[in-house]
């Protein structure tokens, strides 16, 4: 079998996008480059006035605006207990605790009701948002001085449990959590503060996500930061930090913020509820939600904004398994993917301003398509070169700006990271995050292309959508 029809097509394709291929790396390495400069100013400037934030006398007035923290539950027996327990001893003048279970099969419910003593209640839940999931009940304690509500609900999904948690909460204020996640102790205090601030324009707040694998946990609390053991996790440790805190708080400093993550994001109740809570039928329901949110206001010609604060920590456990992070990318790019065609009319729409001209097509090129080149350059520049098709300058072109680049940015996130906020004390953990942003690009990140290539499939050959099981090992065994 002669090779010579593969070898025309090759011939062709690199003088077709050969350059092209090489500028794309090229930009897209570079706009990460751009968004961890807008974040390093975004963080001097709140490193700045954190000695003047005032979050001691907001924890002590009467005036600070209510909070209610809503965790959403399905099977979580192994963390409810941490997570409850950290969002409780808060540092905050006026928040609740609202747990929702989502028809587990596990444990959640009793150990909650065990643990904190709960009782049946006869508090109505107001139905301001449609929900699917029957209520089963709701739990209180039989000690009123602790802000916990326990709803108990059929299963109908997480986005749901939360639509029922916005129903149930009593404050103006409304924080959405895992409930595998743990927060700093000042973290509502610090999200809170841009509506205190600005309590007629903002709208929404995200946090910053880190990694709890590898971290030591007691009563509820981080406290002692480590890398994780899995080199699964420790490479997520390097994502996390570059796209979770860098890329959101460049975004935010551009006021161009469509993304708040839904393990860490405070809403106002109102707008919540005028938006109609989040659709139970996206997979990207966290994106969605934002999404709608910004049209709303920007077709009722409002003045609002959505910020990104990069101090307060929520720590989540991810994934440690190949399979369970292949279930997780491949749900988020399909989610990315429907949530971008959902809204297409507002890209390149001078109407929405810079949500419209700068970040939804920015998220088309390169967060949408990113896999789909990663994969065609991996691809066809190795058999490229094998087949003679292109030149050895070429190739190492290529390796410079996809891969030598890549690395480039991601040593400079870390270092705009520790310089500003030094979560990681051992010399130990540092030289580990290094090494995993040098691992990071030598298997992993083709695996992950190849994933979330699998979940735009899913989503365009429309596979019925599910989020699959995240299985949890527990912050006790970390």
């Amino acid at each position: 079998m002669t090779l010579d029809p593969v070898r025309d097509a090759l011939v062709t394709f690199f003088d077709v996008t050969g350059s092209w291929l090489l500028l794309y790396f090229f930009l897209i390495n570079s706009s990460y480059l751009l968004l961890i400069v807008l974040a390093s100013v975004n963080f001097g400037r709140h490193l700045r006035r954190s000695p003047f934030a005032g979050t001691t006398a907001a924890a002590r007035s009467p005036l600070t605006p209510g909070v209610s923290v809503l965790l959403p539950a399905y099977n979580e027996a192994n963390v409810i207990l941490d997570s409850v327990r950290s969002v409780l001893d808060l540092r905050y003048p006026d928040h609740e605790v609202v747990v929702v279970n989502d028809g587990s099969s596990d444990a959640t419910l009793e150990r909650l009701v065990e643990t904190y003593g709960l009782v049946r209640s006869t508090r109505g839940v107001e139905g301001k948002i449609p929900v699917r999931g029957d209520l089963r009940g709701v739990w209180v304690p039989t000690d009123d001085s602790i802000p916990l509500v326990v709803v108990d609900k059929e299963n109908s999904g997480r986005s749901d449990s939360l639509n029922m948690g916005v129903n149930v909460a009593s404050r103006d204020l409304v924080v959405m959590v895992d409930a595998d996640s743990i927060l700093d102790p000042d973290a509502l205090l610090v999200v809170s503060k841009p509506f205190a601030d600005d309590p007629q324009n903002v709208v929404a707040t995200g946090g910053v996500i880190r990694a709890a694998n590898g971290c030591r946990v007691i009563g509820g609390r981080v406290v002692d930061v480590r890398m994780p053991r899995s080199a699964v996790a420790r490479i997520q440790v390097v994502e996390y930090l570059r796209s979770f805190l860098l890329g959101r708080a460049g975004w935010s400093q551009a006021n161009a913020l469509i993304l708040i993550s839904g393990a860490f994001g405070m809403f106002r109740r109102d707008v919540l509820v005028e938006a109609g809570g989040l659709d139970p039928d996206s997979i990207g329901e966290d994106f969605e939600l934002v999404m709608r949110i910004h049209k709303m206001m920007k077709d009722g010609g409002r003045d609002y904004r959505v910020v990104f604060v990069a101090e307060p920590v929520s720590w989540t456990e991810v994934p440690d398994t190949l399979a369970v992070l292949g279930r997780q990318r491949r749900r988020w790019h399909r989610g990315l993917w429907e949530v971008l065609w959902g809204y297409r009319r507002m890209t390149f729409n001078p109407r929405y301003g810079r949500i419209g001209m700068v970040a939804l097509p920015y998220y088309w090129l390169f967060e949408l398509c990113a896999p789909l080149l990663e994969v065609i350059g991996v691809i066809v520049v190795p058999l490229g070169l094998l087949l003679g098709v292109i030149n050895v300058p070429f190739a190492i072109a290529f390796l410079l700006v996809a891969y030598v680049y890549a690395f480039f940015v991601t040593c400079a996130a870390l270092l705009v990271e520790e310089v500003s906020f030094h979560r990681y004390a051992r010399w130990r953990d540092l030289g580990s995050i290094v090494l995993a942003s040098v691992a990071e690009n030598v298997g992993y990140r083709q695996l992950t292309a190849v994933w979330r290539l699998q979940g735009w499939w899913a989503s365009l050959t429309r596979k019925k959508a599910v989020w699959g099981t995240m299985t949890r090992a527990g912050f006790g065994s970390s």
